[in-house]
């Protein structure tokens, strides 16, 4: 029974991992083509981000009191000593990741910004192992060089580069490596109660539009001021028409950022970004295909060392987790994928459950009082119910306050 559970649980937990996957990828692909098209004649980039972000905020906001009218209870807000504490460097990151990543279209095509973000991997691990997330193993250096390696050879002698797009959207990608291993640590930590996506993205828009607005009053303010696009459009239509376009890819921005927090509260930082090479795949070839993207097959094979690369880590960590042991305690903050912590906590419970059957043959009336607190003791950690799924302003919400639970019982307990 104990295989059986745990090849289910395995099965359960591989179709949730490529339901989030898929879901990340449709706002994803969708939102990259929409900034490079509507760039190409709408030049203020992060004018453009500050519109998505109050969209994010104002349908965040939304559906907070949809889903807190729903379950009849109100949804967490932090106190402004937490928010200021534990958010705020989120935000920061996050906002210039995201400004930075949109400035650099201007710049560069599709396919080299797809390529080049691909080396916030390095970055997520560089921080994860400063955070003490991930373990240092040796092997992880020949990731490393493979990587950058294949990054290297995909912008050698590019017909295409542009060296400010490139420093841009790199220097995005570093930002990208604090973005999602802070935003990792923060809804993975119980205590602030942000593992619900809409309630993380309700609280991190304010500060990330404070972070980015003095670097738009300096950079486009003037220029958008006295732009055809505003104060001196003549046509009211085509004005209404700019708004209607923005607001589009504020819904993508709002698609995206949520398929982006559920499925790191869901797994973590680095499975996003291995899920994301894959994408860039996907990518790259429409880009080729729709947007005459130029590619050599030098460059090609560049992606080819860097796929290989991230290939290389996904297995790393499968063998790691299988080869692991009975871990002596288990913590929620830990950036341990998805499968380890089923496999951790499948082991945990399937010891317990044998330790109590020993107890149970060999004790008699005198020690019933012990068992009968260890049982008590072990219902504590039992997690609660699986919690309904219903929709809610066409996303899907959750009946049980700040949970986003789609795996069986014993993996509700990480996600609360």
């Amino acid at each position: 029974m104990g295989k059986k559970a745990l090849c289910y649980g395995f099965l359960r937990k591989a179709i949730l991992t490529l339901g989030l996957v898929l879901f990340y990828y449709c706002f994803s692909i969708g939102i990259t083509f929409y900034n490079k098209w509507l760039l190409k004649s709408f030049h203020f980039p992060l004018f453009m981000t500050l519109v998505h972000l109050v969209m994010i905020f104002g349908m965040s906001a939304l559906s907070r009191v949809a889903m807190a009218c729903y379950n009849k209870r109100s949804r967490i807000v932090l106190p402004w000593s937490e928010y200021l504490k534990r958010v705020a460097p989120t935000a920061l990151a996050t906002a210039l990741d995201i400004g930075l990543s949109n400035w650099s279209f201007l710049y560069i095509t599709v396919s080299l910004y797809t390529m080049t973000k691909s080396s916030a991997v390095l970055f997520i691990l560089f921080f994860s192992l400063v955070f003490k997330l991930e373990e240092l193993r040796a092997v992880l250096i020949l990731v490393v060089v493979l990587i950058a390696g294949g990054l290297f050879m995909f912008t050698y002698e590019s017909t295409q580069f542009n060296v400010e797009g490139f420093v841009l959207v790199l220097l995005a990608s570093f930002l990208g490596g604090i973005r999602w291993t802070l935003t990792q640590i923060l809804m993975q930590k119980e205590e602030l109660g942000l593992q619900n996506p809409i309630d993380a993205m309700f609280h991190l828009q304010p500060l990330m539009f404070l972070s980015l607005f003095p670097l738009f009053v300096s950079i486009e303010g003037l220029h958008l001021s006295t732009s055809e696009h505003f104060f001196r459009s003549s046509d009211v239509h085509d004005m209404l028409m700019l708004f209607g376009i923005l607001s589009a890819g504020g819904f993508l921005a709002f698609g995206l950022g949520f398929s982006e927090f559920l499925l790191v509260s869901k797994t973590s930082s680095l499975t996003l970004s291995i899920a994301g090479i894959f994408k860039e795949l996907c990518i790259l070839l429409l880009a080729a295909r729709l947007m005459g993207d130029k590619m050599s097959p030098l460059n090609w094979l560049g992606f080819g060392v860097c796929v290989s690369g991230i290939a290389l880590h996904v297995s790393l960590k499968v063998i790691h987790s299988k080869g692991e042991k009975l871990p002596m305690t288990y913590r929620t903050t830990n950036s341990d994928s998805g499968m380890e912590m089923l496999l951790h906590r499948r082991l945990t419970n399937e010891t317990e459950s044998s330790g109590e059957e020993q107890i149970e043959e060999s004790s008699n009336k005198e020690t019933g009082t012990g068992m009968k607190q260890m049982s008590n003791t072990t219902a504590t950690t039992t997690p609660a119910g699986l919690s309904s799924d219903r929709l809610v302003s066409g996303f899907s919400t959750w009946t049980n306050d700040s949970k986003w639970d789609f795996s069986s019982e014993e993996d509700d307990d990480c996600y609360r």
